[in-house]
């Protein structure tokens, strides 16, 4: 039987990062579940390292779309994040590295199938992240987050997966909510020439996101790629902040 240890050193050697800290990575790969279920183990979850993650993440997507592109939109930007960080991408990552096999889960998680979970498989990603820029600082989680990214993104640009984020989120919209998303232009500002549109997305009377660009189709793809952000976050932690119309109007 492969001790705790020798998964750890096997997981290093998959992710090819030798960390500093081992227990920084052991807790990354701790669900809630584990430590609700042991609780005479001093051990923490991975929450707090997932928090983390996600926030380096988006700064090393983000100035990494920034850097390889200078001539693209706000908007392209934006949905190209959306695309990359969304949780079936982060979920997808997870499972080329193996997070799943090495997560620590509760038994009743386990057994109801955790491992292969898509909120589980990305939380740990995310936190294994926040770990290794915690061990090993900046430069090298950004080396390593571009490994992951590179191909994926090459993916989405060659199928324009980005670009498609209305149908997605009209997908989402209706298995959570039964409720078709609807687009309201909040203003247009500028020139006839030269116009740029402020477009939200709403389910209901809430704004999900809102987008900015030349057309208003362009606006409002925006709009539905932040909205799928917004729509992956719900899942795990439910609705944050979101505004009415005339909220957002005042």
């Amino acid at each position: 039987m492969v001790s705790e240890l020798d998964a750890l050193s096997g997981f290093e050697e998959r992710i090819q990062i030798d960390f500093l800290d081992r227990s920084l990575l052991q807790r990354s790969l701790t669900h809630r579940s584990y430590v609700n279920e042991n609780p005479s183990i001093a051990v923490h979850d991975n929450e707090r390292l997932e928090f983390l993650g996600d926030a380096v993440l988006d700064f090393i997507v983000g100035a990494y779309l920034f850097d390889r592109d200078p001539e693209m939109s706000e908007g392209e930007l934006t949905m190209l994040r959306a695309a990359l960080v969304r949780s079936r991408t982060l979920a997808r990552f997870g499972t080329q590295l193996g997070i799943g096999q090495c997560i620590r889960l509760g038994r009743g998680e386990e057994e109801s199938g955790g491992r292969g979970r898509e909120p589980t498989l990305c939380a740990a990603f995310e936190a294994l992240v926040g770990a290794i820029f915690l061990d090993q600082g900046l430069e090298i989680v950004t080396q390593w987050v571009q490994k992951q990214i590179a191909p994926v993104l090459d993916e989405i640009i060659a199928a324009s997966a980005h670009k498609d984020a209305k149908s997605e989120f009209q997908i989402w919209a209706q298995a959570q909510y039964n409720i078709t998303p609807r687009y309201q232009v909040l203003s247009s500002d500028g020139p006839d020439h030269d116009k740029i549109f402020t477009v939200a997305v709403l389910i209901g009377e809430q704004i999900w996101g809102v987008g900015r660009g030349p057309s208003k189709q362009t606006a409002a793809q925006m709009a539905a790629g932040i909205a799928m952000e917004q729509a992956m976050e719900s899942e795990v932690m439910g609705p944050q902040g979101l505004l009415t119309v005339s909220e957002a109007d005042g």
